[in-house]
């Protein structure tokens, strides 16, 4: 039986910054958050964890999504700290993504909200280069604004980071409905079941829609020699 592939992409790195401000700089921030989560998902449910870096390393965007794409993943999550004078927590999907990804972002978004204090600016879309180049339900999110007083007091805080983690992870729970390692009871249905879908070999994308799924067979039954379709329990 296949596991749940998620991958996490702490933001930035290397020599891209990301945010500067208040004594803070995002790609720190990112990468423990990014780090904290994988923590919590690999001690508490079965599932395989990929980060897009590990170390303060430059990673450009296409490669962030080439990771995801070959190695199959199925969930794959940005993780930001926003700035440009703002206050307050929002996440993005792109605006042509399947509809289980809204359903994916809905939960993250509530998920983290949950767990912490904060404005809610709403779940937006935008053509997001790791949102456009990626193959599966794909989310970004904005935890508070480095460059906002209040905010960036809170971005200083282990409490408040274990709980922007702790967020990501509620939400990928209630969208997969993930059961603890130690559960023994079995889980209910998840919101959506999720298809692989693997031409030649390569997986080419993951979907929630059945229709989704024919939509893409149908496209390469002339020019493939192999096509399957894998439902992840």
């Amino acid at each position: 039986m296949s596991k749940i592939k998620i991958m996490i992409d702490p933001g930035h790195g290397g020599r891209d910054p990301g945010a500067v401000a208040n004594g803070l700089v995002e790609k720190d921030i990112t990468l423990t958050i990014a780090r904290e989560i994988r923590e919590i998902l690999l001690k508490n449910y079965d599932v395989l964890i990929r980060m897009t870096r590990d170390s303060d390393m430059f990673v450009s965007l296409e490669d962030r999504a080439r990771l995801a794409n070959s190695w199959g993943a199925d969930y794959f999550i940005s993780i930001h700290i926003n700035a440009g004078g703002g206050t307050g927590f929002e996440s993005f999907r792109h605006p042509h993504a399947a509809k289980h990804t809204g359903q994916f972002q809905a939960c993250i978004h509530e998920g983290i909200l949950g767990k912490i204090t904060a404005r809610d600016r709403g779940r937006k879309t935008a053509n997001y280069a790791v949102l456009r180049l990626t193959k599966m339900a794909a989310v970004l999110t904005e935890s508070y604004f480095i460059d906002h007083v209040e905010d960036s007091k809170k971005l200083k805080e282990a409490s408040v980071i274990k709980a922007i983690a702790t967020g990501h992870v509620v939400g990928l729970q209630e969208m997969l409905n993930l059961r603890l390692i130690n559960e023994s009871l079995t889980p209910r249905p998840r919101l959506v079941k999720v298809y692989r879908l693997l031409v030649d070999g390569v997986q080419v994308g993951a979907y929630g829609e059945r229709e989704n799924v024919m939509a893409q067979v149908n496209q390469f039954l002339d020019s493939a020699k192999k096509i399957e379709v894998e439902r992840v329990e």
